[in-house]
């Protein structure tokens, strides 16, 4: 079995703001994050809670957008992302798929965006944030799951694969957000 985390490993950049590009343009994107710039700068020092930053950028930009257009915009910048690729994250990828490994991607990007570019290439696993949609079918901008990073990472793919003790785990992170899993692993690596 090997894990794979997204942004920084399997492509280039955060994928969050590249998204935030994508559906918004360059200036919204600028405008919300010089809004949540103190929060963004204390979340990077250690001094706010990582997840609560990224869904107090995340509400500004998506609360209250519907969740099929959502969906719609992830499906299309999924398509988007293989001009982002990190060749040598790609070409492990490549390796442990023709070597016939069970592949997860697991991310603290939302499963949104990254599930449809997993399913472009082959990949059916795949643990990452998860949004909450309100009954009326909108966003809230709250995640329904914790952000998928750090220890939450080795939590959740816990959830997944918990018989431990019955397969043996490759790891590929870029990150701290990435260390748990990593150290969890029987082989990790930080590329």
């Amino acid at each position: 079995m090997v894990a794979f985390d997204f942004d920084g490993t399997l492509i280039r950049r955060d994928s969050l703001l590249e998204f935030i590009r994508f559906v918004f343009g360059n200036v919204k994107l600028v405008i919300g994050l010089a809004r949540y710039m103190p929060v963004i700068i204390a979340a990077k020092l250690g001094l706010y809670h990582n997840g609560k930053a990224k869904e107090k950028v995340f509400s500004y930009f998506f609360g209250g957008m519907s969740y099929a257009a959502f969906c719609k915009y992830g499906e299309v910048f999924a398509g988007k992302l293989d001009s982002m690729l990190k060749a040598e994250g790609m070409e492990l990828l490549e390796y442990y798929q023709r070597s016939g490994f069970t592949v997860f991607v697991v991310s603290a990007s939302v499963e949104e965006w990254v599930r449809p570019w997993c399913n472009n290439h082959q990949i059916r696993n795949v643990i990452g944030t998860q949004v909450e949609t309100l009954p009326n079918g909108v966003l809230s901008g709250r995640f329904r799951t914790p952000n998928c990073y750090g220890a939450e990472k080795r939590r959740r793919f816990l959830e997944t694969e918990p018989n431990r003790d019955e397969y043996v785990l490759h790891v590929y992170g870029d990150s701290r957000g990435d260390k748990e899993l990593i150290e969890f692993a029987d082989f990790g690596k930080i590329i």
